[in-house]
């Protein structure tokens, strides 16, 4: 794995019984998101055998003809669950689609919370009998380990620990299976995925098939990162960036095209997009405002600034 600027972390400090490298897992993770926005994590809550399921799952729905993708396309929902076709999504900033189309599994709400009725139903697809249980055992192992990163955020910035956990308690979060195909031409000016920073609080994202993911340093140096099956690669999004008043990072990344000899080969990535409440408060935290930081945001919550992004990136109108 291509770690330069990238510092790894082992979730197990944290889980220990040991103050000492719990605390030290929360010094590691705080300081990394302070200075490169980017960890890689070992010992998380998703198995080796449930990620390769998964990635075999997701290749079967992809190599499906369109025709049939077409009919889990809902575009009521824009692209909150279900199939977004090629191109639909582009950058910030930009008007051309990212090469790349995507499925999106959202929120499972099992309990009582009247939450549900805020979030479409998943999207079933009957030609592959495991895809949609695979994406839910997936779904629910990452959303797991991210509450556990979030605690020690919450350590690290001076809050209870628990902060955070009644906020994405059945969150928004989505986990999005993407494709980038195959390339068969000299793109204009396209790339897979154009440079950007997540929306959300973190992103959590399983090993993928091909390089291409590269972050942007505080150098201005674009660093190639490949997560490594047994790791996973954890970054800072906007909404905890704007929280902590820009105390955390939350990085530039981009997947670029590949060399011309690579074109032929396409590329699969399972990124998951660990998302609060609609109603989670993104006011700066009083703790992150110093004289030396003074305050960057205006007063917003998650859903509000949720939509305005999702205009942003041409998947709401």
């Amino acid at each position: 794995m291509n770690t330069i600027g990238i510092p790894s972390v082992d979730l197990a400090d944290f889980l220990s019984e040991d103050k000492h490298r719990k605390q030290k897992f929360v010094d590691e993770l705080g300081h990394a998101y302070e200075e490169v926005g980017f960890v890689a994590v070992k010992n998380h809550m998703l198995s080796d055998e449930l990620s390769k399921r998964l990635y075999e799952e997701v290749k079967h729905f992809f190599l499906l003809s369109l025709e049939t993708k077409l009919t889990y396309e809902v575009p009521e929902l824009s692209g909150q669950r279900g199939y977004t076709s090629f191109g639909k999504e582009h950058a910030k900033g930009r008007s051309e689609g990212d090469l790349k189309e995507f499925w999106h599994f959202g929120q499972y709400v099992e309990d009582n919370d009247p939450i549900k009725n805020q979030y479409p139903d998943n999207v079933d697809v009957k030609e592959l009998p495991i895809f949609n249980q695979s994406g839910k055992e997936a779904y629910q192992a990452l959303e797991k380990t991210g509450q556990h990163m979030l605690r020690a955020l919450a350590i690290y910035l001076n809050l209870d620990e628990f902060y955070f956990d009644d906020k994405i308690h059945n969150g928004n979060s989505i986990l999005r299976p993407i494709h980038y195909p195959a390339i068969t031409h000299e793109p204009k000016s396209a790339v897979r995925a154009a440079e950007h920073e997540d929306i959300n609080l973190i992103t959590l994202l399983m090993g993928a098939s091909a390089e291409g993911l590269e972050v942007l340093n505080k150098k201005g140096e674009w660093i190639a990162v490949t997560a490594l099956p047994n790791q996973l690669v954890v970054n800072v999004g906007d909404m905890l960036q704007r929280l902590t008043n820009n105390k955390l990072k939350s990085t530039t990344h981009r997947v670029v095209n590949p060399p011309k000899e690579k074109w032929s080969e396409p590329r699969f990535s399972i990124p998951f997009f660990l998302h609060p409440r609609s109603e989670m408060r993104l006011d700066c935290l009083p703790s992150c405002i110093t004289e030396n930081n003074p305050i960057h945001y205006s007063p917003i919550s998650g859903g509000e600034y949720l939509n305005e992004r999702l205009r942003e990136i041409g998947l709401k109108k």
